[in-house]
């Protein structure tokens, strides 16, 4: 009996191991191929416990999600000889794993052939079209003209492409240097074409003002001259009337402003003779004391 031992667990553990290689899971979001000596044997897509030959079938799986694939960004020569670099992306599904499996075997080398697919048809479809018509209405049908390219493709391996977008276009670096420099130039030529437009405006304007400045104060000096001539005729009649009324009191309040002004000044010194006329009112005044 204990030399019987040792013998049934190693076949049990045989057995153990003959069931293990036996069965295999698929899992909800999986699909698989059994292969017998390299050979597809048969196409299991339900999830669930499945049975195998032991040691000479084996199991390859594939993801039946949506995948994603994003290759680096391309440079693409459209049809006026602009140069756009151009990073895209693509969402597809293996729905054929039988042709998946003799085209690509792998989603390593399906992902390589995939992103040859997508790089060609890009290649293909914005050669044909200018940056204007891309940048247009019309670059929704270029989008399709690319998806309906590539899906047409990638069937040859098995996938169902999804959608193919492209995420951002844009122009090389080089490129973009010479355009911001070329805009660069430009945009300093227009500001100096309106700091000289300005300056002359300008020049024009002083010269307006500076000369409706002159017109005003000369038509002003013009009308100040006249107003003060009107008013000084007019002053000369008040005293010729007043003169033509009382000449002795006329030429006594002339005297008396002659006395004013010439003696306004405490420092002043006269030096006249008792004759004088210029005293002919004080004598007056003093006859009569």
């Amino acid at each position: 009996m204990k030399n019987s031992l040792p013998k049934i667990i190693i076949a049990l553990a045989a057995l153990l191991f003959i069931a293990l290689n036996s069965v295999y899971i698929v899992y909800q979001p999986e699909q698989a191929i059994v292969l017998q000596f390299g050979e597809p044997m048969r196409v299991v897509q339900d999830a669930g416990l499945k049975f195998k030959i032991p040691f000479i079938q084996k199991v390859v799986f594939y993801d039946k999600r949506l995948l994603n694939l994003d290759p680096p960004a391309q440079e693409v020569v459209l049809n006026d000889k602009k140069r756009l670099d151009v990073d895209s992306f693509t969402r597809y599904r293996i729905i054929d794993p039988l042709k998946f499996y003799k085209t690509v075997r792998n989603e390593y080398q399906a992902q390589s052939k995939l992103e040859e697919i997508v790089n060609s048809s890009l290649r293909k479809v914005l050669g044909r079209c200018t940056l204007t018509e891309l940048l247009s209405q019309q670059r929704t049908k270029i989008m399709n003209d690319i998806s309906t390219t590539v899906k047409h493709d990638a069937e040859a391996i098995g996938v169902s492409v999804a959608d193919v977008r492209i995420r951002r276009a844009d122009l090389p670096i080089e490129v973009m240097q010479a355009i911001n420099a070329r805009m660069k130039t430009e945009r300093e030529r227009d500001a100096k074409e309106f700091r000289a437009m300005g300056q002359q405006k300008a020049q024009n304007i002083r010269a307006t003002a500076d000369k409706e400045a002159t017109i005003i104060v000369a038509e002003a000096e013009k009308q100040s001259q006249l107003t003060r001539g009107d008013g000084d005729r007019e002053a000369v009649s008040i005293w010729n009337k007043t003169v033509g009324q009382d000449a002795d009191f006329y030429d006594f309040y002339r005297s008396l402003e002659a006395y004013r002004n010439s003696l306004s000044d405490d420092e002043t010194s006269l030096v006249l003779s008792p004759d004088s006329e210029f005293f002919k009112y004080f004598k007056k005044n003093m006859k009569s004391e």
